[in-house]
């Protein structure tokens, strides 16, 4: 038995009184036979979408998905979809059935889901109705499709994904035949939206065993991203490294904390290597300015997947300084860092050395660590100093310098700049008075010529 929440099951009950069978389906209850908090409660009924409504007449009902039999009902709340079952038609774009067909056979609609653990359905009373082995395959933590794989990515290509997301997200393996079909069908993935790969790949990036999911499907991650294929197998002849490129950001991704911007930073932040590979006379390898290129492949492969502009800017911050020597640096310049990208990016940046340095040779991760700790002992200083990061934070503003004669102009913008700049470095005191007289000094330079 799995324990249904109230709001769905008065659904269920509310269906069953008006004649109809109804059950929970989906994700939800593979989450709830696995012991894990589920969310999104999905029912599916012999009801058809006007009976739904008829069923739940006095409800808030949402009709967006009616035309392929899905309502969404509101109960104390709780937003549920209702749907009829259904048998898709063919899928000739590889992403959504050319037509649906309502049935009132609760196995006919869960012979066209996905896998196997998204197919076991649960009634109110406790039925059960698994025709697929879905709770022996949550079981023995295994991702199979229902039926024939070929058949099941040719109709909706994203499932590809879908398959390396939950393996990576739950911890599952993949059957063999599903795992020959995903590296057979790859190249549907051109068939998919850049939005919806992007979206299964964050989830998949930040999953617990999205270090196997890289190396076992480095494939299909190039047929996504192909600026990435050249970091395979590039070795690095360098006593600091043990792994090729490639595998050497794959468990960087996995050492860091599973968010999406670090992980997505992770991936890419050595794809400038293959490019700027270097060998001296020793021997020895080396990657000059990669950095530089790898913020350029990241700029354009996040900008293809439409990522948002908050995704970009973090990675591409992340990408560009991940082989900042924290030890090395002064307060003055974290200060400056820290009002170029705030506290929390500034932050972040210690967890990408951190997870870079765990992918290096195994001597490289201790000083590291000791090296992080110096930089972050300067960032704890400099929080509990209140520092001005921001124009705003500056103890005086624009109606301040109004106020003592300078007239709202471009040049009250640029005196703000430069006390802002003074006070970063250190050269005066966020202090109001020190402030009033540093600007007027400035105004009178502007107005003799003075740059």
């Amino acid at each position: 038995m799995i324990k249904i929440p109230s709001q769905v099951n008065r659904a269920l009950k509310i269906l069953n009184g008006n004649g109809y069978s109804a059950y929970v389906v989906g994700g939800a209850v593979r989450d709830a036979f696995m012991g894990r908090d589920a969310d999104d409660w999905d029912i599916t009924t012999s009801a058809l979408p006007e009976e739904i409504l008829n069923a739940f007449n006095g409800f808030r009902v949402i009709e967006t998905g009616i035309k392929h039999g899905t309502v969404t009902v509101i109960i104390d709340d709780m937003s549920i979809e209702i749907t009829t079952y259904r048998v898709d038609g063919g899928y000739s774009d590889n992403r959504h059935p050319d037509s649906v067909r309502f049935t009132d056979r609760i196995e006919e609609d869960l012979m066209r889901r996905d896998f196997t653990v998204n197919a076991v359905a649960v009634s109110s009373d406790g039925e059960i109705v698994d025709p697929f082995g879905g709770r022996n395959d949550i079981e023995n933590r295994l991702i199979s499709c229902v039926g024939e794989p070929d058949k099941r990515f040719g109709e909706d290509a994203l499932r590809i994904l879908r398959a390396l997301r939950f393996s990576s997200v739950l911890d599952f393996k993949i059957d063999e035949k599903t795992v020959k079909s995903i590296h057979d069908n790859k190249k549907l993935l051109k068939n998919v939206s850049c939005e919806r790969i992007f979206s299964e790949l964050c989830k998949l990036l930040c999953g617990q065993a999205v270090e196997r999911i890289l190396t076992d499907f480095s494939d299909v991650i190039f047929e996504i991203f192909p600026e990435l294929e050249p970091m395979e197998n590039c070795v690095q002849n360098n006593p600091y490294h043990v792994y090729d490129v490639w595998t050497h950001a794959v468990k960087s991704v996995a050492a860091v904390a599973p968010e999406t911007e670090l992980r997505l930073a992770m991936l890419f932040h050595d794809s400038g290597k293959p490019h700027t590979r270097t060998t001296d006379e020793n021997g020895i390898d080396h990657f000059y300015n990669h950095a530089e290129i790898s913020c350029r492949i990241a700029e354009s492969s996040l900008a293809t997947m439409k990522a948002s502009k908050r995704i970009r800017e973090r990675v591409l911050i992340y990408v560009e300084y991940h082989d900042f020597w924290p030890h090395m640096i002064s307060k003055k310049t974290f200060r400056r860092y820290i009002a170029e990208f705030g506290m929390d990016a500034v932050k972040a940046l210690f967890e990408v050395r951190r997870a870079d340095s765990a992918a290096h040779a195994p001597h490289v991760y201790e000083p590291a660590l000791k090296e992080n700790e110096i930089g972050l002992k300067i960032i704890e200083e400099i929080e509990k100093e209140d520092s001005c990061f921001k124009i705003k934070d500056l103890a005086i503003n624009g109606k301040d310098l109004e106020k003592s004669g300078v007239e709202p102009s471009p040049l009250m913008g640029e005196v703000l700049k430069k006390l802002f700049n003074e006070v970063i470095d250190d050269r005066i005191e966020n202090e109001k008075e020190a402030l009033l007289k540093r600007a007027s000094e400035l105004v009178k330079g502007a107005e003799n010529g003075d740059s």
